[in-house]
């Protein structure tokens, strides 16, 4: 046994040391210094992360895309203080550089400070341990629990930009209490709410959902937010850990800018634009179940400026006074945009002290209305795709979210492609008209009119007999709430209508991620070589346009239908029906649309036989 200087410690033989290191089934890290510079890491360690040339280089170097996640925070903190601290079930994306892919992994982390025999300083030790095959852990349950809870989207709406952001809490018992909503009034008028119940958990959660349900209850029945308040009160004492939850309500109305709201015992509404920023006025109720009466108060929103709803959690975070976290919070979304007051919060201020408790950001934002959009076009099959570039710039000025493009660009490509391929059958010419508006309680209706005739569905063994006839408009009907076609002397009128929502930001771990890649407008056949078999991707849009050399393609790959193909439709951003009758009557292609796809959407409507998992896992790339 010899002494070791930088420990302090007695330790065996550096050859017996090393094979103790090495062995360690939990993923083991030493960092020198105030940069965090790699002093030595362990076979686990490695084996994990794929990393190369650790030594001498900054934890921040070698993993850049965990910046701003709080790790290297934590870890300055241990190196200050000289106190450990740990976390469990901590969300982290790796970047693997071998395989060029992120992988989310879920790690319990220790961090401890190394000093050397003086007792100073010197680093910390990172002990890591990956705990995604471990039970769920409560605070998991809790995330999940209310992920399904919490409303699925926030209104599209014409004259008010909305966007929404739940960050769970920073410690395993925090998250499960707040909620938000935004509820589409009469009259072009929205209800914004933010609500935080007293306590953590899956009790926390579950009357969340309650007291939620409640409120969106009246609000949907009746735009009264005093009566919604009065519900929700009347209704709190009877729900375990429903007293004393704090709720803020408020009606904007964006013909005017009107705002009327009720505090019942939570953080009054802020105001940010050019003007300035600026908090309303407390209305003075207390919390939810405590036998407050309420009332409301009364402000304006000019054009442009936004109101921004939120719970305590981005006030009382850790090393800040109520005061100090106001005036963060103030100085933050100066400004901003909606989507940007729901974001830079988490980034700039929990990214950097950390939080402890749930944290809801809710803003709406007054805006200049989109105008409809006017199409009238040849009836040819050039008009397809000019109507879904037209559409996809009109949505894009809604941020519409990506479920709603989708599902508005199949069905408007499906009635536009009936119109350029039935309406004038006999003759050429003609025109096909679009329009599109989106109303005031956030539907979108888009009419597709022709000035051709009507043409029943052919049936097998009708002249002309084609698959695809009828398709679209089954289609159609699929990707919308509601279809209403007429037809007459003067040509046939189809009319999509279609509620649209964006989705809000539902954190578990960091903020951050990226928006991903552009769907490619280009249909791109990719062979796999790597895969076990004979085997394509599929990337882009299959409609009328590249139905013909999908054919000749798929002919060509299975050898006239003797040789069998996989066919992975995963990328593929649009399956029209004409494209649906390619993918027919070939036994010999097998079809693998993952869940959620766009195409295992079409396929399940249609019943085309499909697969929804990969056959090749691991061979395909």
């Amino acid at each position: 046994m010899k002494h070791d200087d930088e420990f302090g410690a007695l330790v065996g033989e550096p050859e017996e040391v090393l094979r103790i290191f090495e062995s360690m089934p939990v993923m083991l890290a030493g960092l020198a210094g105030p940069r965090h510079r790699f002093a030595a890491v362990n076979r686990a360690y490695r084996e994990t992360f794929e990393r190369a040339g650790y030594v001498g280089r900054p934890w921040g170097e070698v993993f850049p895309e965990a910046a701003g996640r709080q790790l290297t925070e934590m870890m300055d903190r241990v190196y200050e203080t000289g106190v450990a601290q740990a976390r469990d079930g901590w969300r982290v994306q790796v970047a693997n550089p071998s395989g060029g892919r992120v992988e989310e992994r879920c790690l319990d982390v220790v961090v401890v400070p190394r000093r050397d025999i003086a007792g100073a300083l010197t680093g910390v030790n990172v002990v890591t341990v990956d705990s995604a095959g471990r039970s769920p852990h409560p605070r998991d349950v809790t995330v999940a629990l209310q992920r399904q809870l919490l409303p699925p989207g926030l209104p599209v709406l014409p004259s008010v930009r909305i966007a929404g952001s739940y960050l769970a809490g920073g410690t395993e018992d925090a998250a499960g209490g707040d909620w938000f909503d935004a509820v589409p009034a009469p009259g072009g008028q929205v209800v914004l709410v933010a609500g935080d119940v007293a306590g953590h958990g899956v009790p926390a959660t579950a009357a969340m959902g309650q007291l939620r349900a409640v409120l969106r209850e009246r609000l949907d029945a009746t735009g009264d937010i005093l009566a919604a308040v009065a519900a929700a009160d009347r209704t709190a004492p009877g729900v375990p850990g429903g007293p004393a939850t704090t709720v803020c309500v408020t009606l904007l109305d964006p013909a005017d800018g009107t705002l009327t709201y009720c505090c019942a015992g939570h953080p009054p509404p802020l105001i940010t634009g050019a003007a300035g920023t600026r908090f309303l006025a407390l209305t003075g109720h207390g919390p939810l179940g405590t036998g407050s009466a309420f009332g409301v108060r009364r402000d304006r929103l000019e054009p442009g400026e936004l109101v921004l709803l939120y719970t305590d959690g981005i006030i009382d975070r850790p090393g800040r006074t109520p005061a100090a976290a106001t005036v963060e919070l103030a100085s933050v979304v100066h400004g901003a945009t909606a989507e940007q007051a729901t974001t830079r919060p988490l980034e700039l201020l929990a990214g950097r002290t950390g939080h402890t408790d749930d944290i809801v950001l809710l803003a709406a934002q007054r805006i200049v209305p989109v105008p409809p959009l006017h199409l009238r076009l040849p009836c040819e099959s050039a008009a397809i795709r000019q109507t879904r570039a037209a559409l996809g710039r009109w949505l894009d000025r809604h941020q519409a979210g990506d479920e709603d493009r989708s599902a508005l660009a199949h069905a408007v490509g499906e009635l536009v492609t009936n119109a350029v391929e039935h309406a004038h059958p006999d003759r050429p010419g003609g025109t096909v008209t679009v329009t599109a508006e989106l109303r005031d309680d956030g539907e979108a209706r888009i009419t597709v009119a022709d000035d051709g005739r009507w043409r029943e569905r052919t049936r097998p063994g009708d002249a002309g007999f084609r698959r695809d006839h009828g398709l679209g408009l089954l289609l159609a009907a699929a990707f919308a709430d509601h279809l209403d076609v007429g037809h007459g002397v003067h040509g046939t009128t189809a009319t999509i209508r279609r509620r649209m929502s964006r989705p809000a930001r539902l954190l578990t771990a960091e903020p951050g991620g990226g928006d991903g890649c552009p769907a490619p407008e280009t249909m791109l056949i990719v062979d796999q070589p790597r895969a076990p078999g004979n085997r394509v991707a599929i990337h882009g849009p299959l409609d009328t346009g590249t139905a013909a050399r999908l054919a000749r393609e798929l002919d060509e790959l299975t050898l006239g239908g003797t040789c069998e193909l996989v066919a992975d439709l995963s990328a593929v951003t649009q399956l029209a029906s004409a494209a649906v009758a390619v993918l027919f009557d070939r036994p010999a292609l097998r079809l693998f649309a993952p869940p959620g796809s766009v195409a295992h959407h079409v396929l399940e409507t249609v019943h085309l036989p499909h697969s929804t998992t990969d056959p090749h896992p691991s061979g395909a790339a």
